[in-house]
């Protein structure tokens, strides 16, 4: 593993302690998000930037719930930004482009329509095999969300070893 992802997961981990569920949620969005950008080939850049935007994706979710009482995707998408660039200056050693990029990633990564890249796309599938399965989705959610939403071939192989049961 990368060592500023290892340092960045570190960091989440501080961020959202105590939230065991989001923690959970983050690492294995990030381990899809490697998994599915690695299968698909990106170069070392896009990997990266696709990572580091896995990791820090709801990072939203805590000031949220502070300001709004609400962690909505529309509101993690407002918040989770700002906070995801604070993180990654903290840490030190990002260029302004991938900070940009991840919170481009961070701010769209609940809107599905106009999806401009295959980190975006991969960062959206991998969020969706994880939320499948904490939401104890049905075979109709999951084959409506594999025609609307997934494009990546390794994403549709994976979302559908991974649910082979309800396509049965």
């Amino acid at each position: 593993m990368n060592r500023k992802h290892a340092k960045l997961l570190e960091a989440m981990t501080h961020y959202d302690k105590g939230a065991t569920g989001r923690i959970q949620h983050f690492y294995k969005v990030h381990d899809l998000s490697a998994t599915i950008g690695a299968l698909e080939g990106l170069d070392e850049e896009t990997q990266f930037i696709l990572e580091t935007a896995a990791i820090v994706h709801d990072i939203g979710i805590k000031i949220s719930k502070e300001k709004y009482g609400s962690s909505t995707g529309k509101y993690q998408e407002l918040e989770g930004p700002g906070e995801a660039e604070e993180m990654m200056r903290s840490l030190g050693g990002y260029t302004e482009a991938q900070i940009d990029r991840v919170k481009y990633l961070v701010g769209h990564h609940h809107t599905y329509d106009n999806i401009d890249g295959i980190d975006y796309q991969i960062l959206v599938e991998a969020d969706f095999l994880v939320n499948l399965h904490e939401n104890g989705s049905k075979y109709s959610a999951i084959m409506e969300t594999e025609n609307k939403i997934f494009k990546t071939e390794a994403g549709i192989r994976l979302l559908r070893s991974m649910f082979e049961e309800q396509y049965q």
